[in-house]
């Protein structure tokens, strides 16, 4: 597939008249990490699951490591890793026995050797008698990760790899996720809906939102695309907004849910001529915004990340009704 680790090609999924996926198109390079960018329900984890082979597309094509994910779905799991959002491993074992349970699966023969190797990497060696049940949130994630990468795949997966941690154990991870990216060649795909998250560890973002990609390329690329800073009015009642247009160092307005949006080249240039422009005494809040991955959301949907989110139960009640 042209080098490419990962490409998919207008992918569809459906389930009953819910659109989970409404044609999405990207490629990932071999060795990058590229990320999945968006709301809770906005599509990300029905990508991987059908980049693992565990759905099926409606329509469309995909291709992991060259093969294609409808007709070569064996070919395909011998070749990714997935660490999902939800648990995977079984607190009752030890490292070892949940890692000999992957091997036994994965059909990896001799397998404690590479085991021993990835326990020694990630730390874990010293602990790896006891019951992962007694892990702490750090070292379950980095057994996971081991876990995915005991066959040596070329793709590795990760769904929301960092929720629930603290700020010091997402600092782990994300030095951990860089780490395995140079240190095991392998390729990541991460979804995440941390816009910091994205912007730290990818080479390249897909911004995806109800089931679309409405952006694509690289961090820098993706701010610099909002053209300038943001100062944001929390109103009380309407303002003109004609007259914040006609301020020479604004570049674009937009209004709504109380909130008045300027875009301008630079906010202390900007700020007091846009004090003179307006009724001041309707403005509750003046908030400035220096451009990141959530502003670029924003701009795309008039709505930040974190309003974004679907109800999940809402979700898959729909999806259940329309199976039925």
């Amino acid at each position: 597939m042209d080098g490419d680790a990962i490409k998919v090609v207008d992918l569809v999924k459906r389930y009953g008249n819910v659109t989970a996926l409404a044609g999405i198109s990207f490629s990932v390079a071999r060795g990058e990490i590229f990320g999945l960018l968006g709301p809770n329900g906005a599509g990300k984890t029905t990508t991987i699951k059908i980049l693992t082979g565990l759905t099926p597309p409606t329509s469309g094509k995909a291709y992991v490591a060259g093969f294609d994910v409808v007709e070569q779905p064996n070919e395909v799991k011998r070749r990714v890793g997935w660490v999902s959002s939800e648990v995977i491993l079984d607190d009752d074992l030890n490292a070892w026995e949940n890692l000999e349970l992957q091997a036994r699966l994965q059909g990896v023969k001799n397998w404690r050797e590479k085991a021993t190797e990835l326990l020694k990497y990630f730390d874990l060696l010293q602990s790896a008698g006891r019951p992962v049940g007694g892990y702490s949130t750090g070292m379950r994630k980095k057994l996971e990760i081991a876990t995915a990468l005991l066959h040596s795949p070329e793709v590795l997966f990760l769904d929301e790899p960092t929720i629930g941690l603290d700020v010091n154990a997402r600092a782990m991870l994300w030095d951990l996720i860089r780490a395995v990216n140079k240190e095991f060649g392998v390729t990541i795909l991460l979804t995440t809906h941390y816009m910091e998250e994205a912007d730290a560890l990818c080479g390249r973002v897909a911004i995806i939102n109800l089931g679309k990609i409405i952006a694509l390329g690289s961090p820098a690329e993706l701010k610099s695309s909002v053209g300038g800073e943001v100062v944001e009015l929390e109103v009380e009642r309407p303002i003109d907004i004609s007259s914040l247009k006609a301020v020479p160092e604004v570049l674009d307005v937009t209004a709504s849910d109380g909130r008045v949006r300027i875009t301008v080249r630079k906010a202390d240039e900007a700020i007091p001529s846009i004090v003179r422009a307006v009724d001041f005494s309707a403005v509750k809040s003046l908030r400035v915004e220096k451009p990141t991955l959530d502003t670029v959301f924003m701009k795309l949907t008039g709505k930040r990340i974190e309003e974004s989110h679907v109800d999940y139960r809402k979700f898959y009640a729909m999806i259940r009704r329309a199976r039925q």
